[in-house]
């Protein structure tokens, strides 16, 4: 049976595995990036029928993918701009994220925009009418209003219900509308990779591309230095900021967005917040409430030169920016005590002639071909990660690179995706569920196979206030190419994002890393040396 042709419920054991033992010499396809953009060009080539493998010089979600606002945005801010028609493809691709592929991991976030001193009344008149513009885009991608409600305006009373930490002497009410909010940008990325190996995809990680043409890509293991070339009929660069080192004729202008993350307790509300940034016809910081009882402020735009590294830092000027716009229109505004953690992504933007800002530049994405012949895709965003694969592979067959199908992934369900009703009959601790959905029951038993653990020491939190369990870190080394402690804390859960509940998680890595080598090293015995 072909990869295209695997129906869902016969999808094999899904392993993503780190270096390159046992991986292909010749496939249709090498993916090189496994980012949101790589695994789904990944997915997308693999239910067309093609082979393929897709690689990454360091782990699943490494770059930019893991550093997002959490958000499945519609396009209002493109709208705003004038780009109707990346605001269009945005308001599609997040109901199909909602109601087809990845319901378990996208939920509605309602917004809250405070009316008070820092909101004019012309201003309030042109966000309305904005939130309305934005509720048409939900209507023309044809997503229900049970997904996502209306717009509508609220009282103070109203308002502070909400959000119980607002300032309530200016406050005059608010207006109230929805987008789509992720469990976990990272854990998109690692269902989506998941999906595509289980329908027959090469994914690993730990394998560098050190140099590519169109038809092959010299590839280095990085855990055991051997180098291997493998054939290919296509090669995508799907490596965001890093496009440029398989293509040297990509120019991007890279820009940094900067989140501080905060503990619950220090900004009380029930939704997010949106407070607009003086000086700037739209742009906002946002509140944003998590699941796992962090709160993030963001997003700053600030254009970046030089060397691009691999995990940017927030500026100290950032962090103050982003303090001084949100502070007024709470009671008791955080400060800098209150910021836990902090994390900044580098957008990749084409640059464009005569545009100076970065938060100028369209995000609409682009595919590119190099002299070589390697195809690199590039721009874009989260939200729009299928289509901008489905387009890379348009392209490719359209150039007669290729011989396949039309896209199926706009009909296609993730790993775990499930109705409401499904997820709710899962027997498995809420948190794996909304992290894992269907799958969840298979994650609990997975670790007690691998373990021979009891239920309540699998899913025993690593601490109150850092929720992660010994059962997902299992499962993320058995069946999400987790290899290290960096893997488990950084992207597969996001314990990191604050040093100290890293430092108070970190045990537990070490002893799902342990626990794990100790099965495998069981397994590879034989009879005779058990």
């Amino acid at each position: 049976m072909t990869p295209g042709a695997v129906a869902r419920g016969d999808l094999a054991p899904v392993r993503i595995i780190p270096g390159l033992a046992g991986a292909p010499d010749e496939v249709d396809v090498v993916v090189v990036g496994l980012g949101i953009t790589g695994v789904g060009v990944a997915l997308d080539a693999v239910t067309r029928g093609l082979s393929v493998l897709a690689v990454d010089a360091h782990d699943l979600a490494f770059g930019t993918s893991r550093w997002s606002s959490k958000l499945v945005h519609g396009g209002l801010r493109y709208l705003a701009q004038g780009q109707v028609a990346i605001a269009h493809e945005s308001a599609v691709e997040r109901g199909i994220l909602m109601a087809v592929t990845a319901p378990h991991l996208v939920r509605p976030l309602p917004m809250l925009t405070p009316l008070g001193d820092t909101m004019p009344r012309r201003r309030a008149a042109l966000t309305w009418a904005g939130l309305h513009a934005g509720d048409l885009l939900r209507r023309t991608a044809r997503t229900s209003a049970r997904t996502l409600p209306r717009p509508r305006r609220l009282n103070a009373t109203e308002a502070r219900s909400l959000a119980p930490s607002l300032r309530a002497d200016t406050l005059r009410g608010g207006l109230l509308a929805w987008d789509g909010q992720l469990e976990d940008d990272a854990r998109l990325v690692v269902n989506v990779a998941r999906t595509a190996a289980a329908y027959g995809a090469h994914v690993r990680t730990r394998a560098r591309a050190t140099a590519a043409t169109g038809t092959s890509v010299e590839l280095r293991d990085e855990l055991t230095g051997g180098r291997t070339v493998v054939g290919a009929r296509a090669v995508v660069n799907a490596t965001g900021v890093w496009a440029g080192d398989l293509d040297d004729r990509v120019r991007l202008r890279p820009s940094r967005g900067t989140h501080l993350v905060l503990r619950g307790s220090a900004l009380h509300t029930r939704v997010a917040v949106v407070v607009p940034i003086p000086g700037a016809r739209a742009r906002f910081a946002m509140v944003l409430p998590q699941p796992d009882g962090t709160v993030y402020v963001g997003l700053t735009d600030e254009p970046v030169t030089g060397p691009v590294p691999d995990v940017p830092a927030p500026s100290a000027a950032e962090v103050d920016f982003l303090l001084d716009v949100v502070a007024p229109v709470f009671t008791d505004p955080p400060t800098r005590s209150d910021v836990v953690g902090s994390f900044a992504g580098l957008r990749p933007l084409l640059q464009v002639d005569g545009t100076d800002a970065t938060a100028d530049l369209s995000r609409r994405h682009a595919i590119l071909t190099s002299a070589t012949g390697v195809t690199t895709v590039v721009g874009g965003k989260l939200t729009t990660y299928r289509r901008m694969a489905a387009d890379t592979l348009d392209h490719l067959v359209a150039a007669g690179r290729l011989r396949a199908g039309p896209c199926r992934t706009a009909a296609l369900p993730l790993r775990g995706a499930g109705t409401p009703a499904q997820l709710r009959r899962c027997r498995a601790p809420a948190r794996l569920v909304r992290r894992f959905g269907t799958d969840a029951e298979l994650v609990l038993a997975t670790a007690r196979e691998v373990t021979g653990l009891p239920d309540d020491e699998l899913l025993a939190p690593a601490a109150p206030d850092v929720p992660v369990t010994l059962a997902e870190l299992v499962f993320a080394i058995t069946d999400e190419g987790a290899h290290d402690a960096d893997d488990l804390l950084d992207r597969r859960t996001r314990v990191g994002l604050v040093e100290a509940d890293r430092a108070v998680a970190a045990h537990l890595a070490e002893r799902a890393l342990r626990l794990v080598a100790a099965s495998r090293s069981a397994l590879s015995r034989t009879p005779g040396e058990a």
